[in-house]
């Protein structure tokens, strides 16, 4: 007998009327129509049922520290990394934590169910390293959070940020980040990339680095990455975070890079929220955007993977750990609105981050995790377009969190009494007129 049965599924690549068989917290069979005993029989109704969505760039030392110190007037990428500066030396271990765990909170019930976190290894106490990793093993059970040794103020910039980070290392940290144009000059921002990847290559380790976050069109620290991740043999295990200097880009030297990091196996992550809340602020009009320059890079094929990147921190007062508004503002940012783009949308959000962060058994093929989600919405863009409530979340086949349908009740004259936020009804042909 089987411990679980979904029946009549949509599922996010097109198929339909598809049966999900679970047996010990793995997909044994999926078919069109099964039918067979189980312990748990869940009828989908025609809904979409996805694998977990996962968010490939985030800051979870500092999220829902929004206010503390003091709130960030300006809402600038500044005035934030000051901020954040003022904060580290009153956080404490435990609020991390007590943060941290609110968060996954949120990301269970929204069925975000991996997480890629860089944590700062700029304060010699690594209070946040220490604090993310019992985070880490505390969520295990159902959230698969990577962290990322990120230098925040700069590799070669900050005092003793090189040792820090290998010392995170060393206590279990998964990822190698960097911030080479935060560095003092653009040499020093190629020297940190160098570095940085030669030690991830020493470690056997993935590399993920927020890279050229600015509106200069010559930060270009991307090349170095997609170098050195040819020289040192780290193909397929690299990504360039944000980009966003590539917006501002001739497209000359852009029609030259794309192949470069083609070549180099390099990936891109992308964090529409942020990007297009951040950048441009130097710009009277026209205004720039900021996001990267995400269609190119699909055509190129580059993966490209969306981040929530900050909720409710210094850099971001909002954000609430759903990656179908990250995949929802992605798409308007970049254009993305044909049909096959906006299906790129949702793969940016489940499993291209999925195939990035390197999940091991993840998506919906037998053999596959029991991990998915039932959600309000019949296909990827309906899904996008509403946002959708995620009815059931499931986790090694278990349910770990459920959300009512979203239903209004109406007191209209001469219409229903209640109407499902589902779907608009489906267009009517013009009746022929009379004459």
């Amino acid at each position: 007998m089987l411990d679980l049965l979904i029946t009549h599924a949509s599922l996010p690549d097109g198929r339909t009327d598809m049966s999900v068989a679970v047996q010990q917290g793995r997909i044994v069979e999926l078919t069109p129509g099964l039918l067979a005993p189980a312990h748990e029989v869940v009828d989908a109704q025609g809904l979409l049922l996805s694998p977990p969505f996962v968010d490939a760039h985030f800051h979870m030392d500092s999220t829902l520290s929004f206010g503390l110190p003091r709130v960030n007037q300006s809402g600038t990428l500044l005035e934030g990394i000051a901020l954040w500066g003022e904060l580290k030396p009153l956080l404490t271990q435990e609020a991390i934590v007590a943060r941290a765990l609110a968060y996954c909170d949120w990301a269970a019930a929204r069925g975000l169910l991996a997480i890629r976190s860089h944590v700062d290894v700029c304060d010699p106490r690594l209070l946040a390293v220490e604090a993310l990793l019992h985070v880490r093993e505390q969520v295990r059970p159902y959230i698969d959070l990577q962290l990322v040794a990120f230098p925040q103020d700069g590799l070669l910039r900050s005092p003793a940020a090189r040792e820090n980070l290998v010392r995170a290392l060393d206590m279990g940290v998964d990822v190698v980040g960097g911030i080479p144009h935060f560095e003092r000059t653009m040499a020093d921002g190629a020297e940190s990339v160098r570095w940085l990847c030669e030690l991830a290559a020493e470690r056997g380790l993935r590399v993920d680095m927020h890279c050229d976050e600015s509106d200069d069109p010559l930060s270009r620290h991307i090349e170095s990455l997609a170098y050195e991740t040819q020289r040192l043999g780290l193909q397929g295990r690299v990504v360039g975070s944000h980009l966003t200097s590539m917006h501002s880009m001739d497209n000359y030297y852009v029609s030259k890079l794309l192949p470069l990091m083609k070549e180099a196996g390099v990936a891109a992550i992308a964090n529409p929220l942020i990007n297009i809340t951040l950048q441009g602020r130097h710009d009277s009009y026209p205004k720039r955007r900021g996001m990267t320059r995400v269609p190119e890079l699909l055509a190129a094929g580059i993966p490209v993977a969306f981040g929530q990147d900050c909720a409710m921190d210094p850099w971001y007062s909002l954000g609430s750990g759903d990656m179908l508004e990250v995949a929802h503002m992605g798409l308007h940012v970049a254009q993305m609105t044909s049909q096959s783009a906006m299906r790129q949308c949702f793969d940016a959000v489940t499993t291209t981050p999925a195939a990035i962060l390197g999940l091991e058994g993840y998506g919906l093929q037998p053999g596959a995790r029991a991990d998915f989600v039932l959600l309000h919405a019949r296909d990827p863009i309906e899904a996008i377009r509403l946002r959708a409530t995620r009815l059931q979340v499931w986790k090694a086949g278990k349910v770990i969190a459920a959300t009512p349908a979203p239903v209004a009740q109406l007191q209209l004259p001469g219409r229903p009494a209640s109407v499902s936020l589902l779907a608009a009804p489906a267009p009517q042909t013009p009746a022929a007129s009379r004459h």
